[in-house]
This record gives C-alpha cells, sequence and structure tokens, in this order.
C-alpha cells in the first residue's frame, strides 16, 4: 500500500538526524507561478517531478514558462534526484515533454555519484538499481546487480543504492544481513525516501537506505538533495553566479527546500503538485519547520 502525503512527511521526520540543518525560520511570500519572479533571479534550479512533470506528462503551461524565462536570458538547470535512469533517457524524456534543456543543464543525483565514482578508488560494486533501465553510465564501473544470490552480496567491495522499483524485501534482508557480517561503503544515488506519483507515494532508494542504516549501524553516503554534493556539481556547471540571485524550485520540503537552505539559496515550493498535491503544504511547514521563501500554487 502506498504512502499518503502524511505518512511520506512522518518518513521524513524519522530521518531528519541524517538530513542537513534548516535554515533560520522565516516567513514565505507567495505568488502564482514562476512568471512573477522572474525579475527577482537570474537562476533558476527547478526539480523535476512536481515541476516540470507528473509522470510522462508536462504540468500545464510549464514548458511555456521555461521558455520564457529561457527567453528572457534567464540560466534554467534541472537539478532532480532521478537516478534510475541513464542521462540520455532523461534528456529525450524532457523533450518529448516539451523542454528545451542542453544536456549539461540537467543535474541529478546520478550525475552526483558519477562524478564522486570517477574519483574514488576502484571497487567491486553490488549495484540496487532496475535492469529495464540498464547500466548507461554506470557501465565504466565494476558492478554487479544484486538479486537473490547472497554470493553477489558477499562479494561486493561497496553496494549502489540506484533504483528502487525491482528491490524487494527478501534483497534487503540479504543486504542487511551482508552489511552485518562485513560492513562496507553504501553510497545513496538517490536520497529520496518516497516519490509522489498519480496515486499515493513510492519508496525510493533513501527509504531502503534509512532502513539499512536503522538495523545496521552503517552511515551510508547520500548523492542529492538535500545534500550539498549535487548542489556543487550545478554551481560548477553554472561558474561564477551571485547565490542570492539563484532560486530552487521544488515541490518537498526536505529535499528540494532543505536543500536550497543547505547551499546557501533561495527556495520557492510548488503547493499544488507532486508531494503537496491536494494536501495542506502550510500545516507540513508549521509542523517540519523547514520554511521555504516562497510557497507557489503552481510552477
Amino acid at each position: 500500500m502506498s504512502l499518503t502525503t502524511q505518512g511520506a512527511l512522518a518518513a521524513y521526520e524519522r530521518a531528519r538526524h541524517r538530513l542537513p540543518a534548516p535554515g533560520t525560520p522565516r516567513s514565505s511570500q507567495t505568488a502564482r507561478d514562476l512568471s512573477e519572479l522572474a525579475d527577482l533571479f537570474d537562476v533558476f534550479l527547478l526539480d523535476a517531478f512536481g515541476v516540470l512533470n507528473i509522470g510522462e506528462t508536462a504540468i500545464a503551461g510549464t514548458p511555456e514558462r521555461v521558455a520564457a524565462l529561457q527567453a528572457a536570458g534567464k540560466r534554467v538547470l534541472v537539478v532532480s534526484n532521478a537516478a534510475g535512469f541513464p542521462h540520455d533517457t532523461l534528456m529525450r524524456k524532457y523533450t518529448r515533454l516539451g523542454y528545451d534543456f542542453a544536456p549539461e543543464d540537467v543535474i541529478t543525483s546520478r550525475a552526483t555519484l558519477i562524478c564522486a565514482l570517477r574519483k574514488a578508488p576502484a571497487r567491486a560494486w553490488g549495484l540496487m538499481a532496475s535492469r529495464a533501465a540498464g547500466l548507461g553510465e554506470l557501465a565504466q564501473f565494476d558492478v554487479t546487480w544484486l538479486a537473490e544470490d547472497r554470493a553477489a552480496y558477499d562479494a561486493a567491495e561497496g553496494f549502489l543504492m540506484i533504483g528502487a522499483a525491482e528491490w524487494t524485501e527478501d534483497r534487503q534482508d540479504l543486504l542487511e544481513a551482508s552489511i552485518r557480517d562485513n560492513p562496507r561503503p553504501v553510497w545513496v544515488g538517490n536520497p529520496d525516501i518516497v516519490a509522489p506519483r498519480e496515486v499515493g507515494f513510492s519508496k525510493e532508494p533513501g527509504h531502503f537506505a534509512h532502513r539499512l542504516a536503522d538495523a545496521t549501524g552503517l552511515s551510508p553516503e547520500f548523492f542529492g538533495k538535500p545534500f550539498p554534493n549535487i548542489y556543487d556539481l550545478a554551481f560548477a556547471r553554472l561558474g561564477p553566479v551571485d547565490p542570492a540571485r539563484v532560486l530552487m524550485v521544488g515541490d518537498s520540503l526536505h529535499t528540494d527546500i532543505l536543500g536550497a537552505q543547505s547551499a546557501g539559496i533561495r527556495s520557492a515550493l510548488i503547493a499544488g503538485y507532486g508531494f503537496f498535491g491536494g494536501a495542506d503544504a502550510q500545516e507540513a511547514i508549521a509542523s517540519c519547520g523547514i520554511v521555504p521563501d516562497f510557497i507557489l500554487e503552481r510552477p
């Protein structure tokens, strides 16, 4: 059974001790959509689901608003915890939805993880990911799909948690048992605990990573929002910019808004789609203490 919004928020709150600290609480301004903020910022960092699209459909009017920002000379980047799919697959999706992004302007947690892998000593990695998506950029590393064979878990020198679509409770049990017997690095390519879907929420790699940490005492390393590494990659792509003129736009308090605060930039919460579609965002803001600079009804 999928989670409700309240259940999803509770899951993030249980993991708060592993997330960055929030910024100093302040009040939020409201606006209708991104067009009302265009004059305030030079750079717009956009989450994907709940901002650009719901499932395989673009949110009505958003491709036009993004195009207008680009035409006005604004720099618009996608900053997403989309780790499950190769980069070229995502680029084809955004083109199909009506967006025009340069490949270098789509920054994902997957890309953040791959940057770290390229700098790290070579290891034999056990891979939690969907076979249907293919390896893509991960093919350059020594990776083995994790399934029901305990030997594959024990042979791995570290673990990559990329996608949860094919993950099972049996596989989680095998991973936890192998880690207990022999602790090794666990790198999480998607820190999302849940993701909003057309109906309810799905469990994402972050859900299983926090469970693993609770069960074994191991501290996973997370790549993606709300952690600074994905913003470091975004700013490296941007070059010199004034942080006060950069806005992160997303639908989740614990990833997009908290991440923006950890990176020292402004934030806007989309309240009418994605995580809070049909729910009370103001109540969640008050209970979590994660306060965006702006609240928008739609992107």
